[in-house]
């Protein structure tokens, strides 16, 4: 009786598995760019599930996002930084952070990431990147290393 019952439970998993109408498709982009003092890494990775429900077609996207800078110098250059601010945008997503030095920093690299729905980044996108740190300015565009 009981190898019945877990033979029943496994049929019912799979006919209901089979009869999700959801189509995934995973995708992971490497977008680097570098401009005169900093260079940057953006890595977009997640999936976009379509489906079917009550007729109607489906649409999401889930992706996480990471977002790195690295000052091309040595750390002696910035070790007098007071404030950095970076940020990226991109058409569908886009991020900044911000920090305050009360002490020179122990590394020359900066990251954030962070997870994001909605619209999907296209592979073929121009992420703008800008930093600024004390009186300096760097702007520049990263664009997909496989492109």
């Amino acid at each position: 009786m009981k190898n019945l019952f877990i033979t029943s439970i496994f049929i019912m998993i799979m006919i209901l598995g089979g009869c999700s109408n959801e189509e995934v498709t995973n995708y992971e982009y490497t977008f680097i760019g570098e401009g005169e003092f900093w260079e940057a890494e953006y890595i977009y990775k997640g999936a976009e599930i379509w489906g079917e429900e009550e007729g109607v077609t489906t649409y999401s996207n889930e992706a996480n996002e990471d977002f790195r800078i690295t000052y091309k110098g040595s750390p002696e250059d910035i070790q007098t930084i007071e404030n950095l601010e970076f940020s990226y945008d991109a058409r569908a997503s886009g991020g900044s952070r911000s920090r305050e030095f009360d002490e020179p920093p122990n590394d020359i690299t900066f990251s954030t990431s962070g997870r994001s729905t909605g619209a999907k980044v296209q592979e073929d996108e121009v992420i703008k990147v800008n930093v600024k740190w004390d009186d300096f300015e760097d702007s520049f565009e990263l664009i997909n290393k496989e492109k």
